[in-house]
């Protein structure tokens, strides 16, 4: 009896001298060499609960990668990842009546980029946007929808987009006759607004797939697509613009389009700048009021060709419009900063690129875009804070 209680007393005594050894360890497993070997000896403890952190640490890393998930492409307009399915679908392109009387507007949160150009010279140089859609079906309503400009169907074509619209000035036939143009025309939905007829068309669910029937024209690109758009930058890496000295600070961006009086402001949180008009958010009534909000901006500054005095006019978008010392001068604006860069199109079919202070293309984020394409003579009054 007495030997079991030696025995006992053994074994309590060495459970307590390895317990103090163990404390006596912590500051030593503060010093890097410690902290590597207690990984190493980790697998011969069972602590479930702290080990599952670093299990989760390859998911976080996944949603950074530039691989795409299984069944999904990236967009080409935003370098977000899409449906498989929708790798050739051709993009639409609507243009979306900007004056105030049509607001609020539709599907415009949802639209992957948004041309933002004048489209009159009279009326305070009102502007029209041209909203593009990779993924169009699951949105039930978009516009309202008005007619389009010279401007629209030189630069649509880099997109191989089908253009959405109702008519437009003769101006536009010598476009139309392009056989990389491919548009739908008054050929969409009226919705009782209580509004004047010109502002009730509306693009609403099954009028694309009805258009797609009734023209014959290819849902997939066709061979009118020349590929490659914009380049992104990768999601590990994106584009901060701090390697530019000349970088300027670009929190709030007011726009020179002096009838709905435009600016973006910056929201650091979620990276992305918020678009507001006539003195008020822009939202999206068929998406419960959405600001819409863009992560790239892009400004040019094009030459502006007065067609008559009645207010209809072109923007010219491509090289060929230009003499070789003529300027095509614009900005590129990211997180809270904008560069300066130098635009070039060398057709209509081909896509408009950008390059910084270097002459080097720029890579753009991940995200949404905002195009403002303004003459030239105002692209001196853009004012960055």
């Amino acid at each position: 009896m007495k030997r079991k209680i030696l025995v006992m007393i053994l074994g309590m005594a060495l459970t307590f001298s390895m317990c103090l050894t163990g404390c006596g360890d912590k500051d030593e497993e503060e010093s890097s060499e410690a902290s590597e070997e207690a990984s190493v000896e980790a697998p011969a403890m069972v602590v479930t609960s702290e080990e599952a952190p670093a299990e989760e640490a390859p998911a976080e890393e996944e949603e950074e990668s530039d691989v795409p998930p299984d069944g999904m492409v990236a967009n080409p307009l935003t370098g977000e990842w899409i449906d498989a399915s929708l790798e050739n679908q051709r993009p639409i392109a609507v243009m979306i009546d900007d004056e105030k009387t049509a607001l609020p507007h539709f599907g415009v949160s949802e639209a992957d980029i948004i041309y933002e150009m004048m489209n009159s010279t009279q009326n305070d140089g009102v502007t029209r946007f041209m909203a593009m859609f990779k993924d169009y079906e699951p949105i039930k309503q978009i516009g309202s929808i008005r007619s389009t400009r010279p401007t629209n169907l030189q630069t649509v074509p880099e997109w191989n987009a089908v253009l959405c619209h109702d008519g437009g000035p003769f101006y536009n036939d010598a476009f139309y006759k392009n056989p990389f143009v491919d548009r739908f025309s008054g050929t969409f939905s009226r919705v009782d607004n209580g509004k004047a007829r010109e502002f009730t068309e509306y693009c609403l669910t099954g009028d694309i797939d009805k258009n797609f029937k009734n023209t014959g024209f290819d849902r997939e690109y066709n061979e009118y697509y020349m590929g490659e758009h914009y380049k992104f930058a990768t999601r590990a890496n994106p584009n901060t613009l701090d390697q530019y000295s000349s970088a300027q600070t670009a929190k709030k961006i007011t726009l020179p389009f002096h009838h709905n009086n435009p600016w973006l402001e910056y929201n650091e949180d979620e990276g992305v700048y918020y678009y507001f008009q006539y003195g008020g958010k822009e939202v999206d009534a068929g998406n419960g009021n959405k600001q819409v909000c863009f992560k790239n901006l892009l400004i040019q500054g094009a030459r502006l060709e007065k067609l008559d005095d009645h207010g209809y006019m072109i923007l010219h978008t491509n090289d060929s419009d230009y003499s070789a010392d003529e300027k095509r001068e614009g900005w590129y604006v990211t997180n809270g900063k904008a560069i300066k860069v130098t635009w070039s199109k060398l057709d209509d079919m081909n896509p408009t690129r950008y390059f910084d202070e270097n002459g080097e293309e720029i890579k753009i984020n991940v995200g949404k875009t905002y195009v403002a394409i303004m003459p030239s003579t105002d692209f001196g009054d853009i004012k960055f804070e």
